[in-house]
This record gives structure tokens, sequence and C-alpha cells, in this order.
């Protein structure tokens, strides 16, 4: 049986998908998570993109040591060199090289000539291999090019030092069938193929990207990449936890594994849901809310009398059942070791806070799940603690024929306080323009979304929110018992973030001016 390499693209193309904006230390906490779940290549992001993409690949690259790390490189010298920086420090560096070879693609975006994208793809990846031990060069649009360019550059690029050889399809055209026929193909008629492994990355913009990278792996690809959830540009990329189980479900057909522990993939998909700020539908294939719900009396009958008449998943095998229940009477030692499992790994003053708010919350739930912990985890994120503002008293009038007022009262870095009332037509808006008019700035609500973590009138609320400020978005979050305090919470989170942004970017520039 074969083995299948995972490259994670989660922190790279999947936080390109339009309202995400991940902290470094959000990206290093997914990283790790990854880590746990087995993944052979991590791309950790862009390095040559932005000084804060080059300080993440780089943490990422000194500190996991179980996967891969990889950066992705235009097929420039510049580029090159900048993730060799970013990744020298890596257990095994490597580098993703990409350049376009669709004949659109070269004519318009490139302007170079079929001979011109040969020697570029050429000099790139020669480049590159004399630093990193593994060089991935990725043909862009390579299903929209032509066969016989593909197969020359292919051989060119293998035979400059590129040991992976991506065939990208960026827009999500293709189909299964063509997908089968194109790696067929370059299997068949490229002559040093041997010395490198096929690769396939697959847009999801039909609603094909886990179909066409199932197709790409019978055909022969040896590597498959993909984002976790399917995060991604426009529609989204394969899902990486669809992916997995069904390779392992019916490896009988494809006769190809993964080197995932299976058990882990629940949690890293909840994780990677709360600190992108994107939701998890509940009839998601393998981590969805309802993979495992049986509603119908036929299908709940069968389930009674043999739970493989409607069941081909086990929410075991993916880590969706609980083992260690939780409760207020459960100890410190038994908290730790139930987020020790759910991949926390933060300071021990940061358990004391997460500690805390669980026994606050034991106080209004009988029992808390592991969803339950995951948003008090997302809840205590590192970054809180360099905040500039803090929520430390709320408070909403409301009623049917009054103007809804908060009044509130934020905590500064200095530990001074600021008390101010504002209102709103409604209570969720009076919050928001109270919190605006303390923190100074001028922010535009560009989302707000609610949801209960479990079900239940004792349920968790989660809030997420995106402020537009200047030239940009930033995403926050917020949970609390009250649904008011959470939205309260999150747009402040997303306030926070926002001066954390602009503050590095003035450091930034002052190392540049110095």
């Amino acid at each position: 049986m074969r083995k299948i390499n995972v490259f994670d693209t989660s922190l790279r193309d999947g936080e390109q998908m339009p309202g995400i904006a991940l902290t470094v230390k959000e990206k290093l906490e997914i990283a790790r998570q990854l880590e746990r779940l087995g993944v052979d290549i991590i791309e950790a992001g862009f390095p040559a993109s932005s000084p804060g993409d080059f300080q993440a690949v780089k943490e990422i690259a000194e500190t996991v040591k179980g996967s891969s790390i990889t950066g992705l490189a235009r097929a420039k010298k510049s580029d090159i060199d900048s993730a060799w920086e970013a990744l020298k420090s890596s257990a095994e560096p490597r580098v993703h090289v990409f350049l376009a070879t669709s004949p659109i693609h070269m004519e318009h975006k490139l302007k170079l000539t079929p001979d011109q994208v040969v020697e570029r793809a050429v000099e790139s990846v020669r480049y590159a291999a004399e630093k990193f031990p593994h060089v991935q060069f990725s043909a862009e649009d390579a299903n929209r090019s032509e066969w016989p360019f593909l197969k020359r550059i292919i051989e060119a690029a293998i035979d400059a030092g590129a040991s992976v050889i991506n065939l990208p399809d960026t827009v999500g055209y293709r189909t299964p069938e063509e997908i089968s026929k194109l790696f067929e193909f370059v299997t068949e008629n490229v002559k040093n193929i041997d010395r490198a492994i096929l690769s396939t990355h697959n847009h999801d913009d039909l609603g094909m990207g886990v179909a066409n990278s199932l197709a790409a792996i019978s055909a022969g690809a040896g590597q498959v990449e993909c984002t976790i959830n399917g995060i991604g540009e426009r529609a989204g990329n394969a899902a990486l936890e669809e992916i997995a189980v069904a390779l392992q479900i019916r490896s009988d057909y494809y006769q190809a594994k993964t080197g995932l522990k299976l058990s882990e993939l629940k949690r890293t998909s909840a994780l990677v849901s709360r600190l992108t700020s994107m939701n998890v539908p509940g009839n998601k294939a393998v981590v969805g809310a309802n993979a495992f719900a049986h509603e119908s009396g036929i299908h709940q009958d069968g389930m009674l009398k043999n739970k493989e008449t409607y069941e081909i998943i086990t929410p075991e095998l993916v880590g969706a059942t609980s083992s260690l229940p939780l409760g207020k009477h459960s100890g410190r030692h038994a908290f730790k070791t139930k987020l020790n499992e759910l991949g926390f790994s933060g300071s021990d003053e940061k358990l004391q806070t997460i500690f805390s708010a669980f026994k606050q919350l034991c106080d209004k739930k009988k029992e808390v799940t592991e969803d339950d912990l995951y948003a008090l985890i997302a809840d205590a994120t590192d970054d809180q603690d360099s905040a500039a503002y803090e929520l430390t008293a709320l408070q909403v009038t409301y009623g049917m024929n009054h103007v809804p007022t908060a009044t509130i009262r934020l905590k500064k870095q200095d530990d001074s306080e600021i008390e101010e009332a504002g209102t709103g037509s409604g209570s969720v808006e009076a919050i928001y323009n109270t919190l605006a008019k303390m923190t100074g700035g001028n922010y535009s609500l560009a989302d707000y979304r609610i949801q209960s973590v479990n079900g239940g009138e004792d349920a968790l609320a989660e809030v997420h929110v995106r402020i537009k400020a200047d030239d940009f978005e930033q995403s926050g979050r917020g949970v609390a018992h009250d649904v008011l305090e959470a939205s309260a919470k999150a747009y402040l989170h997303a306030v926070n973030r926002v001066i954390a942004r602009k503050h590095y970017a003035k450091r930034e520039m002052a190392k540049v001016e110095s």
C-alpha cells in the first residue's frame, strides 16, 4: 500500500481566504497541532510577502521539528533567499517554488514566452537546490497548460534539482477524469519522473477539489496538498480531513494511506475554525456537527441494531468523542490532562486563567464539553496578553419603548480605567458605538456572526466579528455565557488586533529606516 505525503497549506493558501488574518502566535499554535496530527509537510507561509509572514515561518521552522516546514517562493532569487533565511533552522528545510505555465498566465500575467518561462524555472530551481535539500516546483495553472510544454518544463525542473513536482488545478476547473489523464500522461511520458514525487493541489470552485485529489492519487500522485476544513481562496481548497478519511475507509480501492493520526482530525478542525473565525457547517463531511447524527427513524432503528447499517465512519476514528467528561467537581490535574489532549501548550498562568473560566462555567452548566473547552482556550489566546484594552464592566439597558444604552468600563495597558456610555438602534450597536468611541478608532463592522457552542439554554455564546480599519479588515472573537458580553469581547478583540498590527508595522518601518 503506497504512502501518500500530506502537504498542509492552511497557513499559506488557507490564510489567503478573505476575512482570515492570523497572528504569529495563532499560526504557531495551528502548526503545533498539525504536527500532532502527523502532517508530513507544513507550508507555513510566503516569507517574502511581508515581515509578519517571514517571522511566522521562521518561528514555526524553529519550533516544529516533527513535520517538514516549507515556504512559498516565486521564481525569483530574492524570494528564495528570503525563504532560506526563514527556514534554514528547520529540521528539514524545503522550499516551494512556483511559476505559471498555462498560455493565459504566460501571455497576460508573466508576459513571457514559453522558452523564457522554462529558462526562469530552471534558473530558480537550480539556485534553490544549492541551498535547500528539498525543492518543490509548482507549475501554476498546470491543469490549463499544454501537455507537451508541461512535459518539457517538468523534465527541465527535475534535471535542475526539483525533487517534487506539483500540478495544481489553480482555478478548480478540471474534472476527476481529466485530472487522472493528466497524471497518467506525466507518469508515462516524462522520462525522469522517477526522480521526483508527483503532487496534486486542487481548488474547489466546482465542488470537486477532494474528488480531483483522490483521482490524482489513483493516477500516481504521491503527495496531496490540502487545507483543514477546506479553507482557502474563493471556494477554498480540497479538505484534508475528507481526503484522509476517504483513503482510510476506501483503502481497498485506493491502495494508499497517509501517516496521519486520524483521531486528531476533529481537534485540528475545531482549532482552525476558532482561530480563523470560519465556522464548520453542520453537514460538513467528517468534522461537521451532524456528521454522526441520525434523525430519521429508519436510520435510528438500523443504528440500534447494527451501527454499520448507516455509519461508515465512527466518531472515535476522527476524535469526535470525549473520553473524559468534565464537571464542577473535576480537579486541576484532570483539567490539565484534558487540555493537553486537546493540544494546549500554553504557560501555567494561561492554564490557570482557563481553569478559572472553566470553574465559572461549571456553575452554570452541568457538564462542560470539548467544544466548550476549545472556546475557552481560544478566548484566552496569548495575543490577549498585550491587549491595549480589557473589558472590565458592561451594562446594557434595553426596552421596546426605550433607546438601547450601553455603559462600558475598560482597563488600559497602564492599568488606568476609562468609562463611557453610548446608544444605538439595538443593544449590540449601542455596545459597538460605545467601544468605537472609547478606543478612538474609525472602525466599521463588516461582519457579525453568533452561534451557540453547544445546544441548550445554558450554552456558551460565541461571537465572531470582522471590522474594517483603514485599508484592511481584522477579525475578532469572543466567548461568554451572555450574548452581549460575548459581542463586546469579540469587537474589542478585533480592535486590539488592529492596534497590535499597526504597532508591528511601525516597528518594522523603523527598522528599515534605521
